[in-house]
């Protein structure tokens, strides 16, 4: 039996996930919150859009839950990327607001059921779909993680903001100056290998 302590834990990464997400919002403008900055259009307001439907997902219907309200963006004959993105009628606040909601959600599951509770992932592999909360945890812990490290670049090249949240940067404590040296350091060496 898995002790409720991994299950604290487990639960620990995904709000740190969470908060990074939703804080790279912050102090944002609207234009700044939706436009694309990578060739496949990552935007911020789209991580927290997706965000939300993933979560809804895996601990909703996963496990025979499902979150009540709808989100047409992730059904199968939504148009490609339409959980990307926030289209002109969603207001961030609203995206926000039912971000949050599904997290209420999701902890009611995971609260509920034991880590070696089985579920099924109705768009995985047949052969794999059949698993415990506990890979579904890591499975969407990795994810929004990942998805957070989108945002903290994406951020980035909005104003130049990074780090882990507003009180807790999580990177060196070095002015604008140091910063511009760095990088101009790191660009020289790897100008070294621009004809390789």
């Amino acid at each position: 039996m898995i002790s409720r302590d991994l299950k604290a834990d487990l639960r620990h990464y995904l709000g740190e996930a969470r908060k990074a997400l939703v804080w790279k919002l912050d102090g944002t403008t609207e234009y700044d919150a939706r436009r694309p900055l990578t060739p496949t259009g990552t935007n911020l307001l789209g991580l927290v859009k997706h965000a939300a439907g993933v979560e809804a997902g895996y601990f909703g219907e996963t496990f025979g839950r499902p979150f009540p309200e709808p989100m047409p963006w992730m059904e199968q004959d939504a148009e490609p990327n339409a959980d990307m993105w926030a289209t002109a009628d969603e207001r961030r606040e609203d995206i926000i607001a039912l971000y949050r909601r599904v997290w209420a959600h999701a902890d009611a599951t995971i609260e509920a059921l034991g880590l070696d509770a089985i579920g099924e992932v109705p768009w995985w592999p047949e052969q794999s779909r059949a698993v415990p909360l506990h890979r579904v945890l890591v499975h969407v812990i990795a994810e929004t993680h990942r998805h957070a490290g989108h945002a903290d670049i994406v951020r980035e090249l909005v104003d130049g903001s990074a780090g882990l949240g507003a009180v807790r940067s999580n990177l060196p404590d070095a002015d604008r100056a140091w910063w511009i040296g760095y990088r101009d350091r790191l660009e020289e060496t790897a100008g070294r290998f621009r004809s390789s």
